[in-house]
C-alpha cells in the first residue's frame, strides 16, 4: 500500500534506537523526508548514512537533550515547518510509589509529559490549514494502571487525555492529533523496565525473561510492528483519524493485566 508521504518531511523525538528509528526507517521507505533528534550523535550519525543510502531521502540530525523548554524551542527553530510530528522521547522511570523520589518524577515528565506537550504547542499553530499531523507514542500502561510503573501510568494517561483533547477539535483546524499506546516492546528500555519488574514480581532482576511466559504470544511486540502502525496514522490513508489512541499490546490492557 502506497501511505501516499512520498516528499512529506516528519520530525521524529527519541530516534536514535528502538521505536523511534523504527519510525524513521518505515517514512523513509515511503519517499518521507526526516528529521532525527535525539541525544546520541553517534547512533543517528549512523542511521543518517544508512537511512539515505537505502531510500534517497534527507535525513537531518538533532543532537539534544529534549527535557528542557528551552531544548525544544531550540529544535522547532533549528528544524523549521514540517508536515508530521512524531513526539517519542521518553524515558519515564519505572518503580512503585515508595521507590520513585520527586525527582525522579519530575526527570521523567520533564522529557516525556512536558516535552510531547511543549513541541505540539510549538507546531501546531504551524500545522494549521496544511493537514498536519501529530502522532504521540505514550504506551498502554496509561490505559493499564500498574503500580510498580506508577510514574509512568500517570505521565501516559495524561498524555492520551492531552491527545483526545487536542484532537477531538483539530481537524476543524486541519490537523489530526493521534496516538499510540504500545505494550511491551523489544526495546532497550523494555529491558530496563523489565528487570525492575523482575525485582519486583520475582526477586531477582536476573530472571526478567521469565516474563515473557505471561506475555500474548509469550513475546513482545517488535519496533517495527508499532512502526507500521505509526506510519498508517500519520499517512492520509488515515486522513479522518483524531482525537484517538490506538493501542498495540497484544490484548494485555483488553484483559486488564500488564503481565
Amino acid at each position: 500500500m502506497d501511505l501516499n508521504l512520498k516528499n512529506k518531511t516528519a520530525l521524529i523525538t527519541g530516534a536514535s534506537k528502538g521505536i523511534g528509528l523504527a519510525i524513521a526507517d518505515v517514512f523513509a521507505s515511503e519517499g518521507c523526508h526526516v528529521h532525527l533528534a535525539a541525544r546520541n550523535r553517534d547512533a543517528m550519525v549512523e542511521a543518517k548514512s544508512r537511512i539515505e543510502a537505502a531510500h534517497g531521502v534527507k535525513v537531518t540530525i538533532h543532537a539534544l537533550d529534549l527535557s528542557t523548554t528551552p531544548a525544544m524551542e531550540k529544535l522547532a527553530a533549528d528544524v523549521g515547518d514540517v508536515d508530521i510530528l512524531v513526539n517519542n522521547a521518553g524515558d519515564i522511570p519505572a518503580g512503585s510509589l515508595d521507590i520513585l523520589d520527586d525527582a525522579a518524577w519530575r526527570r521523567g515528565f520533564d522529557l516525556k509529559v512536558f516535552g510531547y506537550i511543549t513541541l505540539s504547542r510549538l507546531y501546531y499553530p504551524r500545522m494549521r490549514g496544511k493537514d498536519g499531523v501529530i502522532v504521540n507514542v505514550i504506551g498502554n500502561s496509561g490505559e493499564n494502571w500498574d503500580a510498580s510503573y506508577i510514574a509512568g501510568s500517570t505521565g501516559n494517561a495524561a498524555l492520551m487525555s492531552f491527545t483526545k483533547a487536542l484532537g477531538g477539535a483539530s481537524l476543524n483546524h486541519g490537523v489530526r492529533v493521534v496516538a499510540v499506546n504500545p505494550g511491551p516492546v523489544a526495546t532497550d528500555r523494555m529491558v530496563k523496565i523489565m528487570k525492575r519488574k523482575s525485582i519486583d514480581m520475582l526477586g531477582d532482576e536476573a530472571r526478567w525473561q521469565e516474563l515473557f511466559d505471561k506475555y500474548p504470544g509469550k513475546r513482545p511486540a517488535t519496533s517495527e510492528e508499532v512502526a507500521d502502525l505509526v506510519a498508517f496514522l500519520a499517512s492520509p490513508r488515515s486522513g479522518y483519524t483524531t482525537g484517538t489512541v490506538v493501542t498495540i499490546d497484544g490484548g494485555i490492557a483488553s484483559r486488564g493485566s500488564v503481565i
